[in-house]
């Protein structure tokens, strides 16, 4: 069994989001006034050759704290999901 691990990056609240504020704008311009705000994060999905749940959330936290996410200004959540061989 193979697992797909479909990880979220994204800013903390408490850091600003330039992307996320040009976003609004646009949206704005476009007559989305309602929108109040929005922030830009990144998704990843990952494929593990491991049948090994534990193996593969351990491997995912390691990836996400050394390369995928900026601890002082990112925050990550995943999910597992099982795939067939």
């Amino acid at each position: 069994m193979m697992f797909k691990a479909k990880i979220h990056v994204f800013l903390k609240p408490s850091v600003l989001d330039p992307q996320g504020q040009v976003v609004t704008n646009s949206l704005h311009s476009l007559g989305y006034n309602a929108v109040m705000e929005s922030r830009v994060s990144k998704y990843i999905e990952i494929i593990f050759a491991y049948d090994d749940s534990q193996k593969v959330s351990e491997q995912v936290h390691t990836i996400c704290d050394k390369l995928l996410a900026n601890p002082n200004t990112e925050k990550y959540s995943f999910e597992l999901e099982p795939m067939p061989d």
